[in-house]
C-alpha cells in the first residue's frame, strides 16, 4: 500500500465478551467459556455455538425493517467506536465517509422465526402461509447491515455489504482502502457482524461440516466447526492512528464450490500478495492468525500454504476454538483480535486451544500455547479468511 492508513479504533463483540478488555483477557487465557449447547438451532440434535451472551440493546424505536439480532449485535460495537467515528466525521463531514462491511447472515434469523409463526397460524386457521405485521422482509436483505450502520450515524457516504462467506469481511478491508485510497472517500467504517441462526447451522450439518464437540483446530481429532457469531467494526482513517492496515492480498482459485485447494495454492497467493502490498517479507511477520476452521481439508491445506511461505518458525494459532467460526463476520473479527495483540505494546500471542494431538499428516506448524510471549512488543500480524469457492483473503496490520 502507497499511502499510509490507520485503524484508530476497534469496536468488538464475540463469545469471548462485549468489550475489548474483557475480549483480549479472555483470548490470551484461552478461554471457551462462550460456547453453549444450542437445543434450539439445529432441525435434529443438539450443537455446540459459540454466543454472545449480553443483553442486547433494544431496537425498538428504529424502523421495523432494522429489528435484528444482527443489527443489535452491531450497534453494541459501535458504542465502542463512536467517539472516533463523530471525530472523523467532524473533520470529513458525513458525505466523506464510506461504510462497508460483510454479512452472511443479516437478518436470516428474523425471517426463520416469521416463517415459523406464519405456518403456526396457517395450520391453525387453515389459512395460506404469510407473514405477520412484525416482520419486514428487507430484515433479511444483505444491504441492511451497512444501511442500518448509516441509519444509525447519519452517515450520507457511499455504503456496502460485500457477502462472500467467510472473507466478507475481511475483504472489505481492501475496498474500503481502494475508496479513501482514490480519493472517494477520507475514511470509513469497516468490518462485519453474523449473528447465529438455523440456516447457517444446518446448512453446514448437512455438509457434514460441525463438531460433535468444541472444534479442534489442525488436530488429528478435528471433526468441523462450531458456528459464532459476533460484530467488529473498525475506522479507518489516513490522517492519525498507532496500528496500520499495511496490505491486503486476495485470490479465487475456484477450485470447488465448497473445498479449498488442497495444496492451498489459492491461499499461498493471498498471503504472498499481502505482504507484496505492504513491502515486507515473511520473516517481517510476528504471527499469523489462522483461518483454522477445524475442518480436515481447511486445516490440512492452510497448513501446507503456510509452511511453503513461511517455514514453520512463524508462531500461529487459530481462534476459532475460543469464538467459533463467525462466518460472514470471521475476517474482521479476527484482524480485530490481531488489532488487540498490537495495541499497548504487548508481548503474547493469541494461543492456539485444541486438544494438542498433532496430525503427522500436516506440517507441524508453530503453534501458540497459552502465555506464550514474544521477545520484545508485536510488530506485525497476519489474518487468514479463506471462504467457499476458493475466495481468499489475507490482511496484514502492524505498527
Amino acid at each position: 500500500m502507497k499511502n499510509k492508513i490507520y485503524i484508530s479504533d476497534f469496536g468488538l463483540v464475540n463469545a469471548l465478551g462485549n468489550d475489548k478488555e474483557t475480549i483480549k483477557f479472555q483470548l490470551l487465557a484461552g478461554s471457551q467459556a462462550g460456547f453453549n449447547l444450542s437445543t434450539a438451532l439445529l432441525n435434529d440434535g443438539n450443537i455446540n455455538v459459540a454466543v454472545v451472551s449480553a443483553k442486547l440493546p433494544s431496537l425498538a424505536e428504529y424502523p421495523l425493517h432494522f429489528h435484528s439480532r444482527n443489527n443489535q449485535l452491531a450497534l453494541m460495537a459501535i458504542e465502542q467506536i463512536r467517539a472516533e467515528i463523530n471525530d472523523v466525521v467532524s473533520k470529513y463531514g458525513s458525505e466523506r465517509i464510506a461504510i462497508v462491511v460483510g454479512t452472511s447472515t443479516s437478518g436470516i434469523g428474523e425471517g426463520e422465526q416469521a416463517m415459523k409463526a406464519a405456518q403456526q397460524q396457517a395450520e391453525s386457521i387453515e389459512l395460506p402461509t404469510a407473514f405477520g405485521a412484525g416482520f419486514d422482509y428487507r430484515t433479511q436483505e444483505m444491504f441492511n447491515l451497512a444501511d442500518f450502520v448509516a441509519h444509525e450515524l447519519a452517515i450520507s457516504g457511499l455504503a456496502l455489504t460485500i457477502s462472500t462467506a467467510c472473507s466478507s469481511s475481511a475483504k472489505a478491508f481492501q475496498t474500503a482502502y481502494e475508496l479513501i485510497d482514490n480519493g472517494l472517500a477520507d475514511a470509513a467504517i469497516v468490518g462485519g457482524v453474523d449473528a447465529t441462526c438455523g440456516m447457517t447451522v444446518n446448512g453446514f450439518s448437512a455438509l457434514e461440516s460441525t463438531s460433535a464437540g468444541l472444534c479442534q483446530p489442525s488436530s488429528a481429532n478435528r471433526d468441523g466447526i462450531n458456528i459464532g457469531e459476533g460484530a467488529a467494526l473498525c475506522v479507518l482513517r489516513k490522517d492519525q492512528g498507532t496500528i496500520r492496515l499495511l496490505g491486503v492480498g486476495e485470490s479465487s482459485d475456484a477450485h470447488h464450490m465448497s473445498a479449498p485447494h488442497p495444496e492451498g495454492d489459492g491461499a499461498v497467493v493471498a498471503m504472498q500478495h499481502a505482504l507484496d502490498d505492504a513491502g515486507y517479507s515473511a520473516s517481517d511477520v510476528d504471527y499469523i492468525n489462522l483461518h483454522g476452521t477445524a475442518t480436515p481439508k481447511n486445516d490440512e491445506m492452510e497448513a501446507k500454504a503456510v509452511a511453503r511461505l513461511f517455514g514453520l518458525e512463524t508462531p500461529c494459532s487459530s481462534s476459532k476454538g475460543m469464538i467459533g467460526h463467525t462466518l460472514g463476520a470471521a475476517g474482521a473479527t479476527e484482524v480485530g483480535l490481531c488489532w488487540l495483540l498490537l495495541d499497548d505494546n504487548n508481548r503474547y500471542y493469541a494461543p492456539h486451544v485444541w486438544d494438542n494431538v498433532r496430525d503427522p499428516l500436516m506440517p507441524m506448524l508453530n503453534f501458540v500455547a497459552v502465555g506464550r510471549q514474544h521477545p520484545r512488543a508485536l510488530k506485525t500480524c497476519l489474518s487468514n479468511s479463506f471462504a467457499f469457492g476458493g475466495n481468499n483473503v489475507s490482511v496484514l496490520i502492524g505498527l
